[in-house]
């Protein structure tokens, strides 16, 4: 399939990030306005889930994992996880566990091409996940952009959330900016947008900012699956999240 690059402008300086899906601005984020000038922007191989499906072998090629919680109002998403978009299973988990919310991660297995599974977040239908974003009222979708400067892109509708969890990661060091505007995370298909209040919060982490939460800046499947290779910033970047869900 030959793929086509889109190039979006923005303001300062030049930087490539994955694009997960999203529409117009939300708000301004603390610290720092869109650092992008370009987003590049491969499209999908696949057009949603029974498409993938019909591709590619679960078990295999690819798993869906979820964990459920009685009474839980919050859902923690990583719909690129595994080795899609490393590490942010690992980062939803934790941060879902440790925070008693509902989990869902769709988990690329391949051995190598595992962005042949990436759907962006305007597409992603898979029914479980669906199912689970659906019956939640909060909603906190986690993924990865690319960036050798340690920043996280704070989008999604729910802008009074995206200001608490901005205010609590920069509280702790971590640096937060305006999403360009295809990872803005504002379009109501969005499935971070797609709970019973249809708006959530999506956490773009800059390549930079995600290596620093293992020993040795490894992401590697095998590396980021070891708790023991985490960093204290991996704890604190979740328990900063968390901290602000756990007062809805």
């Amino acid at each position: 399939m030959k793929k086509k690059t889109q190039f979006v402008l923005s303001t300062a300086g030049l930087l490539a990030l994955t694009a997960c899906g999203s529409a117009p601005a939300a708000g301004k984020a603390a610290q720092a306005a869109p650092v992008a000038r370009t987003v590049q922007v491969t499209a999908d191989t696949y057009r949603n889930y029974a498409d993938l499906a019909r591709h590619e072998k679960e078990g295999r090629d690819y798993k869906r994992v979820q964990r459920t919680v009685r009474g839980a109002k919050v859902v923690q998403i990583a719909i690129h996880g595994g080795l899609i978009e490393p590490p942010t299973t690992q980062l939803a988990d934790y941060a879902a566990s440790s925070g008693r919310d509902d989990y869902y991660s769709f988990v690329g297995m391949k051995k190598s091409g595992n962005q042949k599974l990436h759907i962006t977040s305007t597409h992603f239908d898979e029914p479980r996940a669906l199912k689970l974003v659906k019956a939640s009222k909060y909603t906190v979708s986690w993924h990865a952009a690319k960036g050798d400067r340690a920043v996280t892109y704070v989008g999604g509708r729910d802008t009074a959330l995206v200001k608490k969890i901005i205010k609590a990661l920069n509280a702790k060091g971590f640096k937060t900016a305006v999403p360009a505007s295809k990872i803005e995370g504002q379009d109501p298909k969005n499935i971070c947008n797609r709970n019973q209040r249809g708006k959530g919060v999506q956490l773009e982490i800059s390549a930079a900012q995600r290596k620093a939460f293992f020993k040795s800046g490894r992401l590697d499947g095998d590396w980021i699956a070891n708790p023991a290779h985490r960093t204290q910033a991996f704890y604190a970047y979740a328990k900063a999240v968390d901290s602000v869900l756990a007062g809805l």
